[in-house]
């Protein structure tokens, strides 16, 4: 049978609303594009979606439906995963003995079709519906969906029930003007309290509050994805940014430049901080709330996931009695998250720990943290310069952003202190020619560093629903695979795809996994960074005499373990 593309220009030229001139400017712009020819139509005004959909209803004997009003069974919905509704564009509407029905913008793709009948076990019929609709419906039906504030309410335990929410930690008693009086008020303590609860039992690393034209939007990140949870009336947006502002300590009264505040919430016999940032916008003050539990900082290296040669390079890092350990990446890469776990493990009554941060993430017991404050003069480099005179043992700052905080550490860690660190770089050899950059000497450069290490975090496969699938050998060999893995064939390799189930909230994915690219320094690295070689033969010289790992090899190796997918090992890491 011929594909949807093929039909949609036989049926257009048929019904003489395309004509070959159009035709020709259509199929060049979808190469350009690299999308749909039916989307490519719809953007050139050649055709609306209303008009394909009668079409191929006709055409095709489909009966086509409006997907606006219909009224989805969330039970039925999750008899087809996630991740399988967006690759194929369907979403399933009911179930009538052993036939599944899907709403289908592609009815002629037949190997959907098959795969949604092997997967289901049940018969499969389609109905049209646009590609667009589907979107829209997959987004708002899956995760929940967006939610009012009365169905986030009816939710809520009854009074006196016993419920396990967070309890705020320390909270205090304010009482100022109509807006506060109005988020004292029960319903909008029990909606804030609900927010953060949902937010810790679906494993949520930040809560975003969005102020929209009409609404105010709840989202929350999960395993480094963001997905709508509630939409809260317009009337209660006030309110509800009162709550927060007192429970994290902020100005309530101010509202046209940014904030920071913290609050603590105890959950399931655990504390957890808060770290809240408010922006000023259009209809509003957005507030993001980032959850960080000091818990994930006691387990130690071996438990982070970190492979065998990461860990290793590591402690002997750490073994070092002196020197600069950097850890690259993008912003939200877990670096953070490193650096903290390495502290934890060093915070000994012997070491005297002292940290430089903007802003101090988690508050730990037996460090001394200083706040970056740049409004009264006390940024990284005075700070630095400060806390040296201060006898530290250990010392982190939180990034190296200016040429004197880079010149400062390093002449930290040639006289007697071990420094952590953080750049924003693509690998970790590339941190070398940043510090060069920024102004600090290559000699002082090689001489300092200790270690080098790049990070990203990619998410985990859910161990209850993945399924093996088959990969060709042509595939795994255009992206190096398993020449990565110094392998001939994928003989013994399991690989899995994403399928979703109750446990991981139908993502098919549960946590991340760090992936790392660690290179310990030598005499020749160090050589050839005073000589100002390229990073190119620094980095060929620390894969083959100093077995490092590059970032994309690491991710492969968690895909060869089974913890992730190709997808996401190439969607985190740049290719060499």
């Amino acid at each position: 049978m011929s594909n949807l593309k093929e039909n949609i220009i036989d049926i257009l030229l048929k019904s003489k609303k395309l004509t070959p001139e159009k035709l020709k400017e259509a199929l060049v712009a979808q190469k350009e594009k690299r999308v749909t020819l039916r989307k490519v139509l719809v953007e050139q005004g050649i055709i609306s979606e209303e008009e394909i959909m009668e079409l191929f209803s006709e055409q095709l004997f489909i009966p086509a439906l409006r997907l606006g009003k219909y009224k989805f069974d969330p039970e039925i919905v999750r008899l087809i995963p996630e991740h399988m509704s967006r690759l194929y564009t369907i979403i399933p509407l009911s179930l009538l003995g052993k036939t599944l029905t899907v709403a289908i913008a592609d009815p002629l793709n037949i190997l959907a079709l098959d795969d949604l009948k092997i997967f289901s076990g049940y018969n499969i019929d389609t109905v049209l519906s646009s590609e667009s609709e589907i979107v829209r419906a997959i987004e708002e039906q899956y995760h929940k969906g967006p939610k009012d504030m009365q169905q986030a309410l009816d939710e809520a335990a009854p009074e006196g029930a016993q419920r396990d929410t967070a309890e705020l930690v320390g909270e205090e008693q304010i009482e100022l003007g109509n807006v506060l009086k109005e988020s004292e008020k029960a319903p909008i303590i029990k909606l804030v309290e609900l927010m953060l609860t949902q937010a810790l039992k679906e494993r949520a690393s930040d809560i975003h509050v969005e102020p929209e034209e009409g609404v105010l939007r709840i989202r929350y990140r999960i395993d480094g994805v963001l997905h709508d949870v509630f939409k809260i009336p317009k009337s209660k947006q006030n309110a509800v940014i009162a709550r927060l502002k007192i429970i994290s300590n902020l100005d309530i009264t101010e509202s046209r430049v940014p904030q920071d505040g913290r609050f603590k919430v105890r959950f399931e016999n655990r504390e957890i901080d808060f770290r809240v940032s408010s922006l000023p916008t259009t209809f509003g003050q957005k507030f993001v709330l980032r959850l960080l539990d000091k818990t994930n900082l006691s387990i130690g290296l071996n438990k982070l996931g970190f492979s065998e040669h990461s860990v290793k390079v590591f402690k002997d890092a750490l073994a070092k009695p002196f020197g600069m350990i950097l850890v690259t990446g993008p912003t939200g890469s877990g670096k953070s998250t490193t650096l903290y776990s390495v502290l934890n493990q060093l915070n000994t009554p012997q070491r005297n720990i002292i940290t430089v941060e903007d802003p101090v993430e988690y508050q730990i017991e037996g460090i001394t943290q200083i706040q970056v404050k740049p409004d009264i003069g006390l940024d990284f480099s005075s700070g630095l310069r400060s806390l040296l005179r201060q006898s530290p043992d250990v010392i982190m700052v939180g990034e190296i952003r200016d040429s004197e905080t880079a010149d400062i550490a390093v002449k930290a860690a040639l006289t007697g202190q071990l420094v952590f660190s953080t750049l924003h770089t693509n690998d970790a050899i590339s941190s070398v020619t940043r510090l060069v950059d920024m102004g600090v000497e290559p000699f002082l450069v090689a001489s300092s560093l200790v270690m080098l290490c790049a990070q990203r975090l990619c998410r985990k496969l859910c161990l209850k629903c993945r399924t093996p699938i088959e990969t060709p050998r042509e595939y795994l060999d255009s992206i190096g695979f398993l020449k990565s893995q110094g392998q001939e064939s994928s003989k013994g390799i399991t690989f899995y795809a994403p399928v979703g189930c109750s446990y991981c909230n139908n993502t098919g994915f549960y946590g991340r996994i760090a992936i790392l690219e660690t290179v310990m320094m030598d005499d020749p690295i160090r050589e050839m960074i005073m000589k100002k070689q390229s990073l190119d033969d620094i980095k060929n010289y620390a894969v083959t005499h100093r077995g490092m790992i590059p970032l994309r090899d690491d991710a492969f190796l968690k895909v060869k373990e089974g913890l992730t997918t190709i997808d996401e090992a190439l969607r985190v890491t740049t290719e060499e």
